[in-house]
């Protein structure tokens, strides 16, 4: 896959009063594929950088749309860079980074060179336009945690799949079908061709647009979902129905002072906490479906 373009955007994001891993990841949730923190006096500035696949205003909405909790962060400015150096600095940004127990993460470039003595499922993903390449914490927690979630046979709802490196180590962990769900049709293509990397056969994975769990009419053992707090939310009235009585969820991409509002929405819907995570600022949960949906016969 080449570089669709000779120059990259840019965008510049301020704050004060923020610790400048917040920012970072922050910027990196966005889809960043880079970034450079900017000498100011008395606020923290990040330069980010994004690829020229698309328009920089689809970059400012989703810059946009991962601040919106945050009111002290403000773009102040944006634009357009040449490629210089680019093209083969961001390939070093992505060494191969173990998650968990049993995974381990890397792009394809990697993948002659890296030798695992331990035995881990390996998830190749290019990364590209869509968020999901393993390096950002709240993806981490949510592959942690699938780890521990998954169990043989599983039928899985990736729901905002992004890269698909959710449906990629769902599959490699033991389920049996996964459906692959994303709003954005953009970042369909870049599914398949992670799952082509990864020599997912095409059975396994059905790849398809959608809102959320709308349309879905597979009753699913687990589902997944690593977006933002606003659409976890709308998330969770559409669960009991189509999430197997016992069944598992994942959710991830929330921040620690997103945890109790979350886990309260958790309880009305009749979902039990079964386990939480951290990773600097973000939080990740397993809840149990307790009503609602079909019995799981296991």
């Amino acid at each position: 896959m080449e570089e669709k373009g000779s120059f990259w955007w840019y965008v510049t994001i301020e704050s004060k009063g923020m610790e400048e891993e917040t920012l970072i990841s922050l910027v990196d949730l966005s889809g960043s594929m880079g970034s450079e923190l900017l000498d100011t006096q008395d606020k923290l500035a990040v330069k980010a950088y994004y690829r020229s696949s698309h328009a920089l205003e689809y970059w400012i909405s989703k810059i946009n749309e991962v601040l919106e909790p945050w009111p002290t962060l403000r773009i102040i400015d944006a634009g357009k860079i040449e490629n210089e150096r680019w093209h083969t600095v961001w390939k070093e940004a992505f060494p191969p980074i173990e998650v968990g127990k049993a995974l381990v993460v890397m792009a394809p470039w990697h993948k002659d060179s890296f030798e695992d003595r331990k035995g881990k499922s390996v998830l190749l993903v290019y990364p590209g336009t869509a968020f999901g390449t393993g390096y950002h914490e709240s993806t981490q927690i949510a592959l942690e945690l699938l780890e521990k979630s998954v169990n043989q046979g599983d039928v899985v709802a990736d729901v905002g799949t992004g890269s698909g490196i959710l449906a990629i180590a769902a599959v490699k962990l033991g389920a049996k079908k996964v459906f692959a769900r994303d709003l954005d049709p953009a970042v369909l293509e870049e599914v398949e061709s992670n799952l082509k990397l990864n020599e997912i056969p095409e059975d396994l994975v059905e790849v398809e647009q959608g809102n959320l769990l709308d349309g879905l009419h597979e009753l699913v053992d687990l589902v997944t979902a690593n977006i933002i707090f606003d659409p976890l939310i709308k998330l969770l009235p559409s669960l009991p129905s189509k999430l197997k009585k016992g069944g598992r969820a994942v959710f991830s991409g929330l921040v620690k002072k997103e945890r109790d509002p979350f886990i309260s929405a958790l309880q009305e819907i009749g979902f039990k906490v079964l386990e939480e995570t951290t990773k600097g600022d973000w939080w990740g949960v397993v809840a149990q479906n307790t009503s609602g949906g079909q019995s799981e016969n296991r």
